[in-house]
């Protein structure tokens, strides 16, 4: 499964993307259009050039080629048209049925009222206007407001400042002099040239305001190089939590070199956990990193998880949390006793009917679970990867109270 999905970046997206796009073509400019017209013309380059801006997007935002300066000019106007494109093909493609129904009426029954009125409507030539061409534009218009509304909304909540979210949780081997304990949980905030500065102050001043006991950064905190990001990272230096924050590597990281990221949170003031962990006064906080450089075959160049590094060897007595970027990691914690994992990457699903997809790839979407007697949580994250767009899966900074179980 892992080795099928790493195909879909460089093969299944363009394949789609350029299907989708002769699809939209076919329904909203040759259909609702005459042969010819100058609307069709335009059509056919607004199409095109979106098209264009959308495959740029996917390119080279985030890419360790481009400048800044153009990822950002063609990431913006690309990934949202990204995500119109696929709210817009889904809906037209939801309504074949009804264009059919409406089109074979045109075989059994006479025009009546309103449409027969439209049909017989000269167009400036003596074809008229069709049926065919106002179901066709009637679908259209409609598509595109739900699409366009739908993704406006989708926008607000994907830069909107992540909300919080309260959890207590047992953690039976906890002593009773840390009941209370309060971990700010933050995940794929995926700062890039179109997550700047701003939106780092912002996610820092949010977590700032709990007044956590220990911050934990569990992956894909950027989607660039950390020489890239260095000024839009800055922010990060005014973190604050009696015990520290805490970092580890996701996919994203390990895709343009973990081990700069890693140095680059230790210039910041926050502690890295790659393949070890930490004894704090309450509970042992490990830290492996992803799973991707095993998944795709990174190990020449990026350093894997090692579980046995971070968590073999230690007091038994002791309570552990883990972070761990992708949920599926608690399948390789057998015989550990970890009593708690802390994860992200699946961002929730972020643009629904996504969520659908990354419950299948991911074990687990969102919230807590427990599996093989390991407690997961997962949060939906903090930012967005691809369109900057979050549908039925909103950002959330999750500030988690430890009991005594």
């Amino acid at each position: 499964m892992d080795a099928l999905w790493s195909t879909v970046p460089d093969i299944a997206i363009p394949v789609g993307f350029t299907v989708l796009h002769a699809y939209l073509w076919l329904r909203l400019v040759r259909d609702t259009t005459r042969r010819g017209s100058r609307w069709r013309l335009a059509g056919g380059i607004a199409l095109g050039a979106l098209g264009a801006l959308g495959m740029l997007a996917q390119w080279f935002t985030p890419s360790v080629h481009g400048p800044m300066w153009f990822q950002a000019a063609v990431g913006w106007p690309g990934w949202i048209w990204f995500g119109v494109m696929m709210y817009l093909a889904g809906v037209l493609i939801i309504a074949e049925p009804i264009r059919w129904l409406l089109l074979r009426r045109n075989k059994t029954q006479p025009d009546k009222g309103l449409l027969r009125k439209a049909i017989a409507e000269p167009e400036g030539t003596p074809e008229g206007l069709s049926r065919r061409r106002v179901v066709s534009r009637a679908i259209g218009l409609g598509a595109t407001a739900v699409a366009l509304g739908t993704v406006g909304d989708g926008l607000y909540e994907g830069y909107r400042t992540p909300r919080l979210k309260s959890l207590e949780l047992a953690l039976p081997r906890l002593d009773r002099a840390f009941d209370g304990y309060r971990i700010a949980i933050v995940g794929d905030t995926h700062f890039s040239a179109i997550r700047g500065s701003g939106y780092c102050r912002r996610v820092v001043d949010r977590i700032n305001g709990t007044q956590p006991d220990l911050i934990a950064f569990v992956g894909d905190l950027a989607s660039n190089e950390a020489d890239q990001l260095r000024d839009a990272t800055e922010p990060l230096a005014d973190l604050s939590a009696r015990d520290g924050a805490f970092f580890v590597s996701g996919n994203a990281e390990h895709y343009v070199g973990a081990d700069a990221w890693y140095e680059r949170v230790e210039e910041l003031g926050m502690t890295g956990l790659p393949n070890t962990r930490v004894e704090l006064a309450g509970f042992d906080l490990a830290g492996v990193n992803d799973l991707i450089v095993e998944q795709r075959h990174m190990e020449s160049t990026e350093t894997g998880p090692d579980f046995e590094a971070a968590l073999g060897d230690r007091d038994p007595t002791r309570p552990v949390v883990l972070l761990a970027h992708q949920p599926s990691a608690v399948d390789r914690l057998a015989g550990y006793g970890v009593d708690l994992q802390l994860s992200g990457h699946t961002h929730g699903g972020q643009m629904w009917p996504v969520h659908l997809l990354s419950r299948w790839r991911s074990g687990q979407l969102t919230g807590l679970e427990t599996h093989h007697g390991t407690q997961v949580y997962v949060t939906n994250g903090a930012g967005t990867n691809g369109p900057p767009i979050r549908v039925g899966a909103n950002a959330d900074i999750t500030v988690m109270t430890l009991r005594v179980g």
